[in-house]
């Protein structure tokens, strides 16, 4: 396990010890878990990712993990799948009622779009940690997250989200990340 420390969330001007699993042999290139193609999301996310305008027009002309950055920064403002009221979830229950999962589509987030074009871009470990330590944007940090969630190994995730887990930052909204 690495026991490097890297400066945290400036604002609250706290160091966070031992980022992410320890590099080993793979130095700053990061392991892929899981499908190398799909980065693990379901089925109906993916073809929604692929299929969206803005994916396929905006995000393409994006070539770089810096570019992309700033795209997550003006344009991301929740980080939920689905676009608020584009799914159809009249009379469904169940994982298909509208409060979690995938069951029925709809306009897939922006925030979606832009995690699976980071995947695009093969981040290295040094530019998920600019991610995950980003000051601008909470969005910016939880897209970070999200990736690791993706396409880290599960046996990984707890080292990379360790100095975290009792982060105090506000959301835009106001309350703790994020329970509106």
């Amino acid at each position: 396990m690495a026991n490097n420390t890297v400066a945290g969330n400036q604002q609250q001007g706290q160091a966070v010890n031992k980022i992410g699993p320890n590099p080993g042999k793979h130095g700053n290139n990061l392991p892929l878990w899981g499908n190398e193609k799909t980065m693990n999301l379901n089925p109906m996310v993916l073809t929604n990712v692929l299929s969206s305008p803005y994916f396929k027009v905006q995000l393409y002309e994006l070539k770089t993990y810096h570019e992309v950055v700033d795209e997550i920064y003006f344009k991301v403002t929740h980080v939920e799948p689905w676009e608020k009221g584009s799914r159809k979830t009249a009379g469904q229950t169940g994982m298909c009622g509208g409060v979690r999962g995938v069951g029925t589509g709809g306009i897939v987030s922006t925030a979606f779009c832009l995690l699976y074009k980071l995947f695009t871009l093969k981040m290295t470990r040094k530019q998920v940690m600019g991610l995950i330590t980003h000051n601008d944007s909470p969005y910016i940090r939880a897209l970070g997250f999200m990736y690791i969630r993706y396409t880290q190994p599960p046996a990984d995730l707890v080292d990379w989200y360790d100095g975290f887990l009792d982060d105090e930052e506000v959301c835009p909204h106001g309350c703790p990340l994020c329970s509106r």
